[in-house]
């Protein structure tokens, strides 16, 4: 189970009744924080989550309303006592914007691991789970996240005692060991079945539509995009700054086909979101226009 919050769903400022985009995943324990602006500590305490178990945070680019909160944030997980050590992935140029943003937090009780992202796509393995960041295209250099967590088959009883394989190798094959006997060789393969559907989550904010964020949602169980604009006469001014509108968001949950989409990153001008619900989900069925605080649980199909 993979548990998930919008905590803000603005862009650009923060207002008084929404802050600035950031997504906090947990999963088995750990915390995954996407972006970091203004407002991202209230939200997490307004939905009443710990900063302490954040051990990943993504960065989608430099831009203030996503990293401005960054500092304020390393403070109060320090003072929640974290000790474990932080990993913070983002583009080229990270190390030397979080050193300069760490003027005002010098002195933590943990480790900092900045990780610059090298090409247009990137995957970085972690205990259980995976995360995949691909280029977009926005005025600087921005990048998409998807989260994913894998499963293997199931256990399959029947083949183990037909191939007469020791009661003492099942658990640990079914880890994913290969183990040796009286110079005969088990291997996970032998007793597992096909790989089950596992969980994916996209997230992608700040850009015009790519082919990259339609591939790389494809088979998400959510995807969430901006929707920077509305109005359909906003069209041109998404296009100059290089942003979305919810149409275009739309149109590549349309192909691409997640279970459900959410919109987030609002433009200041767009006081109510939901007054384009009927025209998006027109588009794409599926569709929330999605509120600070929004939150789920995405689970395997059988349980």
């Amino acid at each position: 189970m993979i548990d998930v919050c919008l905590l803000g769903t603005g862009g650009m400022m923060p207002l008084p009744y929404r802050w600035l985009t950031s997504l906090m995943v947990r999963y088995r324990g750990t915390g995954i924080l996407i972006d970091c602006g203004e407002g991202t500590q209230v939200a997490l305490r307004k939905k009443g989550w710990s900063p302490k178990p954040i051990d990943i945070i993504c960065i989608t680019h430099f831009h203030a309303d996503h990293i401005s909160g960054l500092p304020g944030m390393l403070l109060t997980m320090g003072n929640a006592e974290k000790t474990s050590p932080l990993t913070i992935i983002g583009p080229k140029g990270l190390e030397k914007v979080v050193r300069s943003l760490r003027v005002i937090a010098p002195e933590l009780p943990f480790t900092i691991k900045c990780v610059e992202i090298e090409e247009n796509e990137q995957s970085f393995c972690f205990d259980g789970f995976k995360i995949n960041a691909f280029k977009v295209n926005h005025n600087v250099t921005c990048y998409g996240y998807s989260f994913s967590v894998d499963r293997a088959g199931k256990f399959e009883k029947e083949k183990a005692e037909a191939l007469n394989i020791p009661l003492k190798f099942w658990s640990r094959l079914q880890k994913g060991e290969t183990l040796t006997e009286d110079e005969k060789t088990y291997t996970p393969d032998m007793v597992m079945g096909p790989p089950r559907k596992g969980l994916k989550l996209t997230y992608c904010t700040d850009t015009r539509p790519t082919a990259g964020i339609e591939e790389n949602a494809k088979d998400s169980d959510l995807l969430i995009l901006e929707g920077m604009y509305g109005d359909k006469e906003d069209e041109q001014k998404a296009r100059g700054y290089k942003h979305m509108t919810m149409a275009e968001a739309a149109a590549i949950a349309k192909k691409a086909e997640p279970k459900e989409l959410w919109l987030t990153h609002y433009s200041p001008s767009v006081n109510r979101p939901e007054e384009f619900g009927d025209m998006v989900r027109g588009i794409f069925k599926n569709s929330v226009m999605a509120k600070d605080g929004r939150s789920t649980e995405l689970r395997f199909a059988d349980e």
